[in-house]
């Protein structure tokens, strides 16, 4: 990747930004440990692991299209599990171990990156991550994401633009992007007047969809920040 909070309400702000905390003994809390479990294989499952390969025996060689690097002065932000990477602009800070959830959402990004962290109290002025949506339509799941990231982060209704094609380099997978505008609920001072949110789905083959996510305040991120936002999304690959 929900309501809105009430007009005169700050924005929303991640419940959590922190490292991934350690996993708890299974005797303490079991069934914490049951909801971890799954949570992991489902990410792992859609961001990476078991990606589709071409058909071929234990010994021949696979052969896949060379994954994209950096562009000049961009930042890869790697996964953990180094399956998967983006790419984020000068001026964002790669938080990896960084996790992102907001107060009654469902919603949780892994694998951060942030432009302006701490920009405004404890608010960036935008952020992108790496979650797994539980359809197997890639655009639907991009849909999905977006629509889910607005009300978290922002409150109101995004304004979704139409699907475009995209492409999951390292393994040519098909991915759609989505492109939303959000005019935020929120009226605080640190709250935006315009925000955009930009998400690619892309299919596992599992009933499941990979999604990456960027979001950013349009009124203070620069005029590119919509083609950033579009290039951070497109940039995902597998390793």
């Amino acid at each position: 990747m929900p309501g809105s909070e009430p007009a005169d309400a700050p924005r929303a702000r991640p419940k959590r930004i922190r490292p991934a905390p350690k996993p708890l003994k299974w005797r303490r809390a079991p069934w914490f440990g049951l909801a971890f479990i799954a949570l992991v294989a489902g990410v792992l499952n859609a961001l990476g692991v078991g990606k589709p390969r071409p058909a071929a025996s234990a010994t021949a060689p696979v052969v896949e299209t060379a994954s994209p690097r950096a562009a000049a002065g961009w930042q890869e932000v790697a996964g953990r599990s180094g399956t998967y990477a983006y790419d984020v602009p000068p001026g964002w800070e790669p938080a990896p171990d960084t996790q992102q959830s907001w107060p009654g959402s469902g919603l949780r990004l892994v694998t951060s990156a942030f432009l302006g962290r701490n920009s405004c109290g404890r608010s960036p002025g935008g952020g992108a991550g790496v979650a797994s949506e539980p359809v197997a339509d890639p655009e639907t799941a991009a849909r999905r994401a977006v629509t889910d990231l607005t009300a978290a982060a922002y409150g109101g209704v995004p304004r979704l633009g139409t699907g475009m094609d995209g492409q999951v380099g390292g393994a040519n997978v098909p991915a759609r992007v989505v492109v939303a505008e959000v005019t935020p609920a929120a009226t605080s001072e640190c709250a935006a007047k315009h925000a955009l949110v930009a998400a690619m789905g892309f299919g596992t083959g599992s009933g499941v969809s990979g999604v990456v996510v960027a979001y950013a305040d349009s009124d203070r991120s620069g005029g590119s920040v919509r083609e950033d936002l579009v290039r951070i999304v497109r940039s995902y690959r597998f390793r």
